[in-house]
């Protein structure tokens, strides 16, 4: 219990960040929920279509209700938004978010799924690989 509470308020503290304030996919404001193999903040509307992508691909939990282990917690805490954006989207003028439901769908697909709009020429590195 102690554990979860400590984790609690780290996932607070950083969600407060000014780069983790917003959901990373919409820009959303408050994000209550996280990828946490992709290192991201999420609003709870695109956290539910990176559940519809499958947990081989994004692993969500809540950031208030679920227990996080030590583990997920020093991943996730290495990446965060900025980081996990300068390598699936690095250029958000060229792949902004859609409004509707199955454009924003596709949208997540396209970013962390297909990676399409990677830019391997830019040298930044996987976050969700590098150390």
């Amino acid at each position: 219990k102690k554990l979860a509470e400590k984790h609690n308020k780290m996932l607070a503290e950083l969600a407060k960040q000014p780069d983790n304030s917003t959901c990373a996919d919409c820009g959303a404001s408050g994000p209550r929920w996280a990828s946490w193999n992709l290192g991201v903040f999420l609003c709870i509307r695109c956290g539910g279509f990176h559940r519809h992508i499958g947990t081989h691909i994004t692993k969500v939990k809540s950031i208030n209700l679920d227990n996080w282990t030590p583990e997920q917690m020093e991943h996730f805490g290495r990446i965060g938004n900025k980081r996990a954006n300068a390598y699936f989207n690095p250029h958000p003028e060229q792949h902004t978010a859609p409004r509707s439901d199955r454009d924003i769908e596709r949208y997540i697909r396209d970013k962390y799924e297909h990676r399409r709009f990677v830019d391997h020429r830019n040298g930044v590195a996987d976050p969700t690989t590098a150390d």
